[in-house]
């Protein structure tokens, strides 16, 4: 196993960069990218990184200089023939061949497009623009790159026994956090840490763990690179993302209306099974589930990413009700905030009610919470999002107004189109 403090206190980027594989991203990002590729080869998107937790000042802690090596070094990265061989012939969710013949093909020969970087004040502006199935793939490894390089620079004064006895603190709460999951009956986890993680070596050892202290109720990681070393299946579905392009992609009201269900149409045709999940939340779960064609409820299941999670369970258990469906054969997954508390909570609530699984995300592979002087490790809110496509400002409502994006005339038409009325602000936990 890796001394991780050992090699924190050597690091030298160029022996251990951040991102080190294009596939040392998140497993829907390339079940994304692959429905991009297909359905819009043609849309230009921007995506722009959002620090929601603007009292970190990242270009004060981060060199820009180091940064851009980083960045850099991630645009000259190609698939392995390893890697290539990974996703055209491994089995993913029980299918063979996920991954198309002309879509590996494009992946095989592709590198990531220009980035542009600047300073304003305390903060980065760190745009991609290009297209959509292209600059999608930035997202993750940007959002790697800026986490951990701020770990590095909160990191970089400590000396090898202050950093020994830090992973060793951090280790045994990861530890403990597994051991108190233990005693959930039919527990279904995965890892979810990747693009908020503390760093690359902490979250493969995070799933070393899950893997020894969880067994079966361990399902596997959304990272695809730990997958592979680890054999371990890669996990993930698809994102915000993709309502947010079509919609604003949409000419008028009712084809912006209709185009969050013509996102999983396009995905219907693509995929079945456990890949069938419902992410109804983008512009507020209830609207999208009472206006839902009939089609969508014999889907496997939905992801409960925003807004009191109870409450959005609920809404679904009583959408598949009133569409005929049974819930007790349907699964509800949660990935919002959630930390050992909540998952116990929500499982003891909904076990019996639905299939249950979580996606345990930032508090899994980042909780260094109050274990260096001044906080200076705690996790924070950083995203990276498509901002507009063809010239059209994107917009993502939620169902918490604290995580809205998108200008503020485009997010009061969005909220009349979608009938989204007064929402509860709650606190975001990243």
């Amino acid at each position: 196993m890796v001394d991780i403090a050992t090699r924190v206190y050597n690091h030298k980027w160029k022996i251990d960069p951040i991102v080190r594989s294009l596939i040392d991203t998140d497993f829907y990002k390339l079940l994304m990218c692959q429905s991009v590729f297909r359905n819009k080869p043609d849309t230009n998107v921007t995506f722009s990184l959002i620090n929601r937790s603007t009292r970190i000042p990242l270009a004060k802690l981060i060199d820009e200089g180091e940064l851009r090596e980083q960045l850099d070094h991630i645009r000259s990265l190609c698939l392995s023939r390893g890697e290539s061989t990974w996703l055209r012939g491994n089995t993913f969710y029980g299918k063979r061949q996920m991954f198309r013949p002309d879509f590996m093909e494009w992946f095989e020969n592709m590198r990531l497009p220009p980035y542009h970087l600047e300073r304003n004040g305390d903060q980065y502006e760190l745009t991609f623009e290009g297209k959509w199935h292209e600059v999608m793939l930035w997202e993750i490894p940007a959002l790697a790159v800026l986490m951990e390089l701020r770990s590095r620079a909160v990191l970089n004064g400590m000396r090898r026994f202050e950093l020994q006895v830090l992973y060793a603190r951090a280790m045994t709460r990861v530890w403990e956090k597994i051991e108190a999951l233990r005693g959930i009956n039919e527990l279904s986890i995965a890892d979810f840490g990747t693009r908020r993680r503390h760093s690359f070596l902490w979250q493969d050892w995070c799933v070393q763990a899950m893997i020894e202290g969880l067994g079966t109720a361990f399902t596997g990681t959304s990272n695809c690179l730990i997958a592979m070393r680890r054999e371990v299946e890669a996990i993930g579905t698809n994102a915000h993302e993709l309502p947010m392009v079509y919609s604003a992609l949409a000419g008028d009201d009712t084809a912006l209306a209709q185009a969050p269900y013509d996102v999983l149409s396009d995905w219907h045709e693509e995929h079945d099974g456990n890949l069938r999940i419902i992410l109804p939340d983008t512009y507020g779960t209830k609207g999208f589930l009472d206006r839902a064609p009939d089609w969508l409820a014999g889907w496997t299941g939905i992801r409960i990413d925003s807004g009191d999670p109870a409450k959005g369970a609920e809404i679904a258990i009583d959408w598949w009700n009133s569409r005929g469906e049974d819930p007790k054969q349907k699964r509800i997954i949660f990935s919002d905030g959630l930390d050992v508390d909540k998952i116990r909570e929500l499982h003891a609530q909904f076990a019996g009610q639905a299939n249950i699984s979580f996606g345990w995300g930032t508090l899994l592979t980042n909780d260094f919470r109050r274990l260096v002087p001044g906080d200076g490790l705690a996790p924070f809110s950083l995203v990276c999002k498509a901002v507009s496509a063809n010239g059209r400002s994107t917009v993502k409502l939620s169902d918490n107004p604290e995580k809205a994006m998108g200008p503020m005339d485009q997010i009061e038409r969005y909220k009349r189109v979608f009938g989204v009325g007064q929402q509860e602000a709650i606190q975001v936990v990243v």
